[in-house]
C-alpha cells in the first residue's frame, strides 16, 4: 500500500493525494510552491474514478468479445495532462509537472 510522504517524495511531485470508491479526497499532501490547491485534488479524485470506471468497462469489454485475458482488473492509469501529468494506482495518486515526470519511479511509489 502507498503512503503519501513516499508519494510526495517522488522527483518534482506537485502534490499525492489518496481518494475514496467515491471520488472523495480523503487525505493529501501539496508540495510548496505548487499550483495545487484542496479543491483541484478534490476535482481531479472525482475525475480518476471516472478513468477507472470508463478503463474497467473497456477492460471487461474486451476480454468478453475477444478471449484475451490479462486486462481486468484495472489497478491504475496515468492521465497526461497539458502541464501535469496524474499517475494512479487504486486509490492513491500523484501529480508531477510534465517536464519533471518519471514515470518509472512514480508507479514504483505507488506499488510500495
Amino acid at each position: 500500500m502507498s503512503d503519501l510522504n513516499k508519494l510526495i517524495a517522488v522527483e518534482g511531485a506537485a502534490g499525492a493525494f489518496k481518494f475514496s470508491s467515491k471520488g472523495e479526497l480523503i487525505d493529501s499532501i501539496i508540495a510548496d510552491g505548487s499550483e495545487l490547491n484542496e479543491q483541484i485534488l478534490d476535482l481531479l479524485c472525482h475525475v480518476c474514478i471516472a478513468n477507472m470506471a470508463i478503463a474497467t468497462m473497456q477492460a471487461r469489454g474486451w476480454e468478453n468479445m475477444t478471449g484475451m485475458k490479462g486486462f481486468y482488473p484495472i489497478k491504475g492509469f496515468t492521465m497526461v495532462g497539458m502541464d501535469w501529468t496524474v499517475i494512479v494506482n487504486e486509490e492513491f495518486g500523484v501529480v508531477v509537472p510534465n517536464s519533471q515526470v518519471d514515470y518509472e519511479a512514480a508507479y514504483a511509489a505507488l506499488a510500495d
